[in-house]
């Protein structure tokens, strides 16, 4: 089944460009991938209303990292109630944040990673901690996808946040996939959550911040905040 999978995904970024976008959300439908991803792999152009509504970029950052402390019961929980909230037809466009002089690629894999990251409403600084440094996260999506001892590693990193399996997503990195790799500290339960979350306006975030930190019965330590390194090793992908 991977390989059937990884074949269809290689040949949608080889030559996506030429199959109608009803096609890819129809794939999209059968693979169990967001239409909004397809696409992005594909080489088309996402509609505005498959991407998030316009919100502010330190809200969506505080709900990436209060969810990223969810443990796989809390995170069940969190995604049903994001699922839950009303959806709004959103009042403007989605504006990708970008990190300082970094301007995302527009060819190549790292363009299809930067596109897989502003569908969930991210730019790099709301990303949370994944196991990767900032600079390297802005190198990812700006500089061309060659050949590097680094890439399987940061693949299984990026993997998680975005929701995509291990397998589907170095099948469209074109790396060897072994079934040896684990998630490196968010899996894609915790993406999930980020996923169902693309509708959300800013109030409605907040509120979602607000029951992470329920379920996880977190306390706010001010300005020192650590870092979640995800609930890995209970994943029940790996189990």
């Amino acid at each position: 089944m991977h390989m059937q999978r990884a074949d269809i995904l290689s040949n949608i970024a080889a030559s996506g460009t030429g199959t109608a976008a009803q096609r890819l959300s129809e794939l999209a439908a059968e693979l169990d991938i967001p239409a909004a991803d397809l696409l992005v792999v594909a080489g088309h152009p996402v509609p505005a209303e498959l991407l998030p509504p316009d919100r502010d970029p330190r809200v969506m950052r505080e709900f990436a990292f209060r969810a990223s402390h969810c443990n796989h019961v809390q995170l069940a929980s969190l995604e049903a109630f994001v699922r839950s909230l009303p959806r709004h037809a959103a009042t403007a466009p989605f504006v990708q944040p970008v990190s300082g002089p970094y301007r995302p690629a527009e060819t190549g894999f790292g363009s299809v990673l930067n596109g897989l990251i502003r569908n969930r409403g991210f730019g790099v600084r709301e990303l949370p901690f994944m196991g990767l440094s900032r600079s390297t996260l802005n190198m990812i999506v700006t500089a061309p996808w060659e050949p590097d001892r680094h890439r399987r590693h940061q693949l299984v990193c990026l993997a998680g946040p975005l929701a995509w399996t291990l397998p589907d997503l170095f099948a469209l990195a074109g790396e060897p996939y072994s079934e040896e790799f684990r998630p490196g500290t968010l899996c894609r339960h915790v993406g999930r959550v980020f996923t169902a979350a693309v509708p959300l306006t800013t109030s409605q975030l907040i509120e979602a911040t607000e029951e992470a930190d329920r379920l996880t019965a977190r306390e706010d330590y001010g300005v020192f905040q650590l870092v979640s390194h995800g609930f890995v090793a209970e994943c029940p992908d790996y189990l």
